[in-house]
């Protein structure tokens, strides 16, 4: 007769156990993924695209008012792709010399280095490969004067705005914000590969926008801005001062941001939606002076950013309907 030999039954231990290691491996690749998936966030984070989108409106807008006709599709992408590594690394840069500050203020101190989620070394080695790679980008797709204006950007940005003044003077912003207003040259050089009036009037506008758009959202801030140490308007000479030079800063950009039109560059359309933006602009400037409150001062920030855009945009559709006078002043920068 055979013998049999009788199966042990797995005590409740071995089978718990067992549930536990199966699940364990199911769940190990979905955590794996999710980790791969916020280090690939925390890397965009690092560029805040949310903030290079209006960049982008800037750089696009101007490469279609440089020439007569349309600049091709391969260039407009290459361009925007540049820009956007070229904005993005500067940014990155930017909080890797902002790192001892970060985690002081709110709006900053989720970001990856102050959260712990990156190093600095990481931080600085990814700033500086969008920036290379946004010359390289640049000079292949439109001209070596584009990527120069480009890295220009960044440079200006990062050594003199982040490293120099924003930590010294109450005049980060009146000069750092050039930074910000290098894309409109940007844009025009990748069609022209060379600078004129129009372009040079652009960069004036970004330039004249950012203190207004800037020191409002300093004003909401300001108890965040003097806990880290950083002088902005309202922290050293006060909100009231503040509220002068954001009325003051608001009439110069309804003057330069007519200029275009009043110097026959662009036409009546662009004229008359700048003028109604402008009056809007300057009406919310007057009561953040009237009557300041964090009501007023919110409403200007964010139709600052709508006031951008929207003026860019009555630029391109503008120069679908108008060509400039052929006896309207003009200069040309070649390089």
């Amino acid at each position: 007769m055979p013998m049999t030999i009788p199966l042990e039954k797995p005590s409740v231990a071995a089978t718990v156990g067992a549930t536990v290691q199966a699940s364990t491996a199911e769940t190990a690749l979905p955590r794996e993924t999710a980790l791969r998936r916020l280090a690939v966030s925390d890397y965009v984070a690092l560029t805040k695209p949310r903030i290079i989108l209006l960049l982008l409106v800037t750089t696009l807008i101007p490469m279609y008012l440089a020439g007569p006709a349309a600049p091709s599709g391969w260039l407009v992408l290459w361009t925007m792709v540049g820009g956007f590594m070229a904005a993005g690394g500067a940014n990155a840069l930017n909080q890797y010399v902002d790192r001892d500050i970060d985690h002081v203020m709110v709006r900053t101190r989720r970001r990856p280095l102050p959260g712990g989620r990156m190093t600095p070394k990481q931080v600085l080695l990814f700033g500086i490969a969008l920036n290379v790679l946004s010359f390289a980008v640049l000079w292949w797709a439109a001209n070596l004067l584009t990527a120069i204006l480009a890295l220009a950007g960044t440079l200006f940005y990062v050594l003199i705005y982040t490293n120099t003044l924003k930590r010294s003077s109450t005049q980060n912003i009146v000069i750092g914000g050039a930074a910000g207003a290098f894309p409109p040259l940007v844009g025009w050089a990748a069609v022209a590969n060379e600078i004129s009036l129009l372009p040079i009037l652009l960069f004036l506008i970004v330039f004249y926008w950012t203190p207004p758009h800037f020191w409002a959202l300093a004003l909401l801030r300001q108890r965040e801005y003097r806990a880290a140490g950083v002088p902005m308007l309202p922290v050293i000479a006060g909100e009231r001062e503040t509220h002068k030079q954001i009325l003051l800063y608001s009439v110069l950009l309804a003057l330069v941001s007519l200029a275009p039109a009043l110097l026959q560059l662009l036409g009546p359309l662009y004229f008359v939606i700048a003028l109604a933006l402008n009056i809007v602009f300057l009406r919310q400037a007057w009561d953040i002076w009237r009557s300041p409150n964090n009501q007023t001062i919110w409403r200007l920030y964010k139709f600052s950013l709508l006031y951008l855009a929207l003026l860019f945009f009555a630029m391109g559709i503008d120069h679908l309907l108008y060509t400039a006078a052929a006896g309207a002043p003009n200069l040309h920068l070649y390089f």
